[in-house]
């Protein structure tokens, strides 16, 4: 029996009009593969275009922690596919867009391929290592390399821990690069009752770095016990 996470509500109605919005996300193999779930539903539910490049290490980690062996709007988005008729289906899945990480001549390599941000996530200490370097071997390290050539958000979502001294050399040097390291990190004051309110404490947190509107519970307005 498939290991699904637990449907989560969509935060918004899902559009099937292209918002003009265009995103990279990319999934390497560290835990954390809900969170990238998440953020594919979301982005997808409210319009925008989104190009995926999962490393091979990141296709285990998707079977590992969600049993999935085949990259789709389905698959992935368990939950949007099941909320959609058929029609609306395939304009979503037509605005979801999968790219081979062997290869590094998809248009994602490009810096003449117009985006509005990448997010790698979860990022491994691999490829925070080979992006760090400048390492363009693979579809995933080439796209960060470019989004940070031509000075577009790139937010690194690092979940491994604890760190060595190589991760935190490798963050600074993104960081001053002009990465945004966002490691998943909940904060427990909005006191969460579920999974699903943890993952979404961070995917609310790549939202706003990505400047994407949502009504996840990420804001501190008042204490919510009271």
């Amino acid at each position: 029996m498939a290991k699904a996470r637990p449907a989560a509500a969509l935060s918004r109605k899902p559009s099937t009009r292209p918002s003009g919005r265009r995103f990279v996300v990319a999934i390497s193999g560290a835990s954390g593969a809900w969170y990238a779930q998440r953020l594919l539903e979301i982005l997808l539910s409210q319009g925008h275009e989104v190009h995926l490049v999962v490393s091979e290490y990141g296709r285990r980690l998707l079977f590992d922690e969600s049993e999935i062996r085949e990259l789709s709007l389905a698959t992935l988005c368990p939950a949007l596919a099941a909320s959609l008729t058929a029609k609306s289906r395939v304009q979503i899945e037509r605005r979801l867009i999968l790219h081979p990480n062997k290869d590094v001549g998809a248009v994602i390599a490009s810096g003449s391929f117009l985006h509005d941000g990448m997010v790698v996530i979860p990022c491994s200490s691999a490829s925070l290592g080979a992006i760090a370097t400048g390492s363009g071997s693979n579809l995933l390290t080439r796209a960060a390399m470019v989004t940070l050539k031509e000075r577009r958000p790139l937010i690194i979502c690092h979940r491994e821990m604890p760190l060595s001294l190589i991760d935190i050399r490798n963050m600074e040097t993104l960081a001053l690069a002009g990465a945004t390291i966002c490691s998943p990190n909940p904060g427990f004051y909005l006191l969460p009752k579920s999974i699903d309110d943890i993952i979404d404490f961070t995917v609310g947190k790549v939202l706003d770095l990505l400047k994407v509107e949502h009504d996840l519970k990420t804001r501190w307005d008042q204490h919510p016990g009271r």
